[in-house]
C-alpha cells in the first residue's frame, strides 16, 4: 500500500513538474493524515482570483497523474484515485456548464440555481435544457477528463525513469520538499544534514540537558 501511494503521489508531482504554468510543488508526502494516504501540495507563486482555461486543463492533467502512474507501474488502479476523479469531473462540469470553456457548446450557462430556506438553506439546480444538450454536456465533460488522462499517460510513459526515481525517494524519506523533488527526478542524491545534538550544561555536579 505504501508503494502504491508513493507512485500515486509521484505521478501527481511529475505531471505538475512537466506541465507549463502549473503551480510549483511545495511538498510531497506519503505519511497518512486522516483519510488521505498521501498528499502533493502545490502553492501558487502569485495570489490568484481568476483562472485561465489552460491552467484548469493543466490542473485536470495533474489530478489524473496519480491514477496514470498506478496504471503504468502496477497495471491496475486503486480507490485512492476516487477523490481525484471526483474533483476532475467537478472542474470539467463547471468549465462546460458555468464558465463557457467548451469549444463545442460555447459561452452558455446551464443549470439555474434556486435557493429554498427550510431548516437551513439548500441550493438546487434546475434543468433548463433539452436531452440533446444534456448528452452534449456529458460528452464534453467526459472529453475533458479523458483528454487529461491521455496527457498524464503520455508524461508517465515519457518519463518513467523519473517517476521511479521520485517514488523511490518518497519510499526512503516519506516526505520531500519541492527542491528535493527536483533532485529526485534527476536521479541526484538527496542529502539532509543531521540535527546537531543538544549541548549539556554542568551545574553543581548535575547534568542538565
Amino acid at each position: 500500500e505504501k508503494e502504491v501511494t508513493a507512485y500515486h503521489e509521484a505521478g501527481h508531482a511529475l505531471v505538475a513538474h512537466f506541465t507549463e504554468g502549473a503551480d510549483p510543488v511545495h511538498k510531497i508526502s506519503i505519511i497518512p493524515r486522516g483519510m488521505a494516504l498521501g498528499i502533493t501540495a502545490q502553492i501558487p507563486e502569485d495570489e490568484k482570483h481568476n483562472y485561465q482555461k489552460i491552467y484548469l486543463l493543466g490542473r485536470l492533467d495533474i489530478l489524473m497523474g496519480g491514477r496514470s502512474a498506478e496504471h503504468l507501474i502496477f497495471k491496475d488502479t486503486s480507490t485512492g484515485a476516487g477523490n481525484d476523479i471526483a474533483t476532475a469531473t467537478d472542474i470539467s462540469r463547471k468549465m462546460v456548464c458555468e464558465w463557457g470553456m467548451s469549444e463545442i457548446i460555447g459561452p452558455l450557462t446551464f443549470g439555474k440555481k434556486s435557493e429554498e430556506v427550510f431548516l437551513g438553506r439548500e441550493i438546487s439546480h434546475s434543468r433548463d435544457y433539452s436531452d440533446e444538450i444534456s448528452q452534449l454536456i456529458d460528452k464534453e465533460i467526459t472529453s475533458f477528463v479523458k483528454k487529461a488522462e491521455d496527457n498524464a499517460d503520455n508524461i508517465m510513459t515519457s518519463h518513467t525513469d523519473e517517476l521511479r526515481n521520485l517514488a523511490n525517494a518518497l519510499l526512503e524519506f516519506e516526505s520531500l520538499s519541492g527542491d528535493e523533488m527536483k533532485l529526485a527526478i534527476k536521479g541526484e542524491t538527496i542529502i539532509r544534514s543531521e540535527p546537531k545534538p543538544k549541548k549539556k550544561r554542568v551545574t553543581s555536579g548535575r547534568d542538565i540537558s
